[in-house]
C-alpha cells in the first residue's frame, strides 16, 4: 500500500528531514537529532507537522447524544470553545482510541484522532450514528501544527490578534492566523511544554508554516520530528495507542478513569464500572530505572526472584534526566509508589523504582 503524504511533504525532505513510514504517512522523523529537537522544544519552541491526524466533523440534532455514547468522557459538560480528553471504549473491555473532543458551538463538535486508526474509528463513529446526524470525515482537508514550548506564546501572538496568553489550557478559538481565516487555534499539544495546535485548510498549510518559522526565528524556532515528539510525550506519562494503550487495555487498567465518567451510560460502561469497582488485575506505572538501562517497548517486568510480573509499553532515555524511564504494565501489588521493579534488559535483571507521573 502506497505511504500517504502530508501537503507539506516535499518541504520537509527539503528541510533534510529523515521521512520514515508512520500510521500509514510518509512523516519526518528527525530533521538534526532526537535530544537537540527533544530540548528545543522544552527550551524554547518547535514546531511538529502532525497532519496525519484525523479530524471528523459531527453535526445537528442528536451530535451530542452521538458523541455521549461513545465516547468515555461527559461531553455534556463542555461549552464553546472546550476541549475534552477522552477515549472510544470498544464493547470487550478495551480501547479503540483515544481522542480530543472540541465544542464549537451547540449541535457542532469536531473529534480528533490518531492517524493510524483514522478509518477504524470512522466506522466506530458510524456504527453508532442511528439517528442520522451529519458526519464528515474532514481528515484530508486539514493540516495540522503543533507549536510546542515555552516561547510558542511569543510566536503565535504575533500571528493572531487574539489574546493568546490568556486561553486556558484545553480551550481553543476560531480566528484570523496568518492572514488565513477560520483557523482553529487550540491551547494544546502532547509534549507537556505548553505550546498550541493550529489547524489550516491544506490550501494555506505552507503560508501557515513559513509564517511561524518568520515568527518564530527571533525564538531559535525549529522544525521537529516524530522522534523528539514520543520522548516529549513519555517523560510527561502521556499514553500513545498502539503501545500503552490498545483494544486490549482498559482505560481504568492504564489510569484513565479521570476521562470515564460513569454520570452516564456509553458503551460497555456497566463492565469498566463493575471493573473500577472491584479492582483491575493489572495497572500501568511510569517507573525510572535505578541501574543504567534503556527500557524498550515488550521487555519484560520481573521482581526481585525474576519471576514475570508485566511488560514495559514505552521506554527511552529522558533527554531532560539523562536516565532510562518508561511505562508499563504491572500485576497491582507491584504498582506502588517507590516499589522496586526490575527490567529484564537482555540478559541483565536492572533495578527500577515505581514513580509518579510525570518524570518531568
Amino acid at each position: 500500500m502506497e505511504l500517504k503524504k502530508v501537503v507539506l511533504n516535499d518541504l520537509h525532505a527539503a528541510l533534510g528531514a529523515k521521512m520514515v513510514s508512520f500510521a500509514g504517512f510518509n512523516m519526518p522523523v528527525r530533521y538534526s537529532s532526537d535530544i537537540e529537537e527533544h530540548k528545543c522544544v522544552r527550551e524554547a519552541v518547535g514546531v511538529f507537522d502532525v497532519s496525519h491526524m484525523g479530524e471528523f466533523s459531527v453535526k445537528g440534532p442528536g451530535a451530542l447524544d452521538l458523541i455521549q455514547r461513545i465516547v468515555s468522557n461527559d461531553a455534556a459538560k463542555l461549552f464553546d470553545g472546550k476541549i475534552q480528553y477522552a477515549c472510544f471504549p470498544n464493547e470487550t473491555g478495551g480501547i479503540v482510541d483515544d481522542l480530543l473532543v472540541y465544542k464549537i458551538a451547540e449541535e457542532d463538535y469536531m473529534l480528533v484522532v490518531n492517524a493510524g486508526n483514522i478509518d477504524k474509528d470512522w466506522a466506530w463513529v458510524n456504527k453508532f450514528n442511528t439517528t442520522g446526524v451529519k458526519l464528515e470525515n474532514l481528515s484530508d482537508q486539514i493540516s495540522l501544527f503543533a507549536v510546542q514550548g515555552p516561547k510558542a506564546v511569543e510566536v503565535i501572538q504575533q500571528l493572531t490578534t487574539v489574546d493568546v496568553k490568556a486561553m486556558e489550557y484545553y480551550t481553543f478559538t476560531t480566528a484570523t492566523f496568518a492572514g488565513i481565516d477560520n483557523v482553529i487555534v487550540s491551547a494544546t499539544g502532547y509534549t507537556g511544554a505548553g505550546g498550541f495546535e493550529i489547524y489550516v485548510p491544506n490550501k494555506d498549510a505552507e503560508k501557515a508554516w513559513k509564517a511561524i518559522f518568520e515568527a518564530g526565528a527571533a525564538y531559535g524556532i525549529k522544525p521537529i520530528g516524530l522522534g523528539a515528539r514520543d520522548t516529549l510525550r513519555l517523560e510527561k506519562g502521556y499514553c500513545l495507542y498502539g503501545n500503552d494503550i490498545d483494544d486490549t487495555t482498559s482505560p481504568i487498567e492504564a489510569g484513565l478513569g479521570w476521562v470515564t465518567k460513569f454520570t452516564k451510560k456509553f458503551t460497555n460502561s456497566d463492565a469498566l464500572l463493575k471493573q473500577k469497582e472491584a479492582g483491575v488485575s493489572r495497572k500501568l506505572i511510569g517507573f525510572k530505572m535505578i541501574e543504567r538501562g534503556i527500557p524498550r517497548s515488550h521487555y519484560e517486568i520481573v521482581d526481585a526472584q525474576g519471576n514475570k510480573i508485566g511488560e514495559v509499553t514505552s521506554g527511552t532515555q529522558s533527554p531532560m534526566l539523562g536516565i532510562g524511564v518508561g511505562m508499563g504494565y504491572v500485576k497491582p501489588e507491584f504498582a506502588a509508589i517507590g516499589a522496586e521493579i526490575f527490567i529484564q534488559i537482555r540478559d541483565k535483571q536492572l533495578k527500577a523504582e515505581v514513580v509518579k507521573f510525570p518524570f518531568v
